[in-house]
C-alpha cells in the first residue's frame, strides 16, 4: 500500500461510469497524451476482492475485508502500449487473475461495504500527484475527487457495452456467452447504483458523454476539447 502524500495542488480528471463503456482505456490514452498519473480505481477494488478470496475472507465480513486493506502490498504499472495497467501483488503480476470475470463479480460484492470504502479513499486520494492524475473508476466525481475540475461520466447503451466485453473475452481465448454477459452487467449496475455508499452516478457538475456510437479517439477528443475549456 502506498503511503504518499497526495498534492493537491496537482489537477484531477475524474472519469466515472459503468463497466464495458471504454473508462480504462480512455483514461490510459488521456494520461499517455498529456503525460499525467493515472489511477485505476477498479482495480483496486479487483485487488482486494481477490486477496480476500485467497485467504479465505468472505466477501460480506465488512470489518475483516475492511482490516486487510493496510496490509495489501501493491504495484500498479500503467502499459500504454496494451491499454491496460498490471497489477503486481506481493511482487507478482496478476493482472489476469485481477481482469478475470469472478474478479470483477466479488468486486462489485466488496464496493458495497462501507467501511471498505471508507478505507479505500485515503489510499486512492494519494494519486493526486504532479502533474496531474487521470482518475478513472465510479465514485471519481461524486466522492473521491469532488474538487476535481474536470469531471466526466462516460455511459452506453447496454447492449453495445456486453458486445465489446464479448469482444474483449473472445480475443483473450475466453469462452463468452452475450446473454449471460448483457445480465451479468445489468446485475452489476443495480448494485452499483443502488448501494447505500458511493452509488454510480454522474457528479452534477459531470460532462455525460454517450460512447455507443463514438470511437476511442473520439472520446478523447471530446474529453480534450472540454478540459481546454475548463482551462486545465
Amino acid at each position: 500500500m502506498i503511503t504518499t502524500t497526495p498534492d493537491l495542488s496537482a489537477p484531477v480528471l475524474t472519469l466515472d461510469g459503468p463497466s464495458g463503456v471504454g473508462k480504462g482505456t480512455t483514461a490510459l490514452l488521456l494520461a499517455e497524451h498529456l503525460a499525467w498519473q493515472v489511477l485505476d480505481s477498479g482495480a483496486i477494488y479487483r485487488l482486494l476482492a481477490y486477496a480476500a478470496k485467497a485467504q479465505h475472507i468472505r466477501l460480506d465480513d465488512e470489518a475483516a475485508l475492511a482490516a486487510l486493506i493496510p496490509k495489501l502490498s501493491v504495484r500498479f504499472v500503467p502499459l500504454f502500449d496494451q491499454h491496460t495497467v498490471a497489477v503486481y501483488w506481493a511482487g507478482e503480476d496478476i493482472s489476469a487473475q485481477v481482469r478475470s470475470r469472478n474478479t470483477g463479480e466479488w468486486a462489485s460484492q466488496v464496493a458495497v461495504w462501507p467501511q471498505v470504502r471508507h478505507a479505500l479513499l485515503a489510499w486512492q486520494r494519494q494519486f493526486q500527484q504532479q502533474p496531474g492524475l487521470i482518475a478513472d473508476g465510479r465514485d471519481m466525481g461524486t466522492m473521491v475527487f469532488p474538487c476535481a475540475k474536470v469531471k466526466i461520466f462516460l455511459t452506453a447503451q447496454p447492449e453495445e457495452r456486453a458486445k465489446r466485453r464479448y469482444k474483449q473475452l473472445k480475443e483473450k481465448g475466453i469462452d463468452a456467452n452475450m446473454p449471460a454477459i448483457l445480465q451479468e452487467l445489468n446485475l452489476r449496475d443495480a448494485r452499483d447504483q443502488n448501494r447505500q455508499v458511493a452509488p454510480l452516478l454522474p457528479a452534477e457538475d459531470a460532462l455525460v458523454i454517450d460512447t455507443s456510437n463514438l470511437s476511442v479517439s473520439d472520446v478523447v477528443s471530446v474529453i480534450l476539447a472540454h478540459k481546454k475549456n475548463k482551462r486545465i
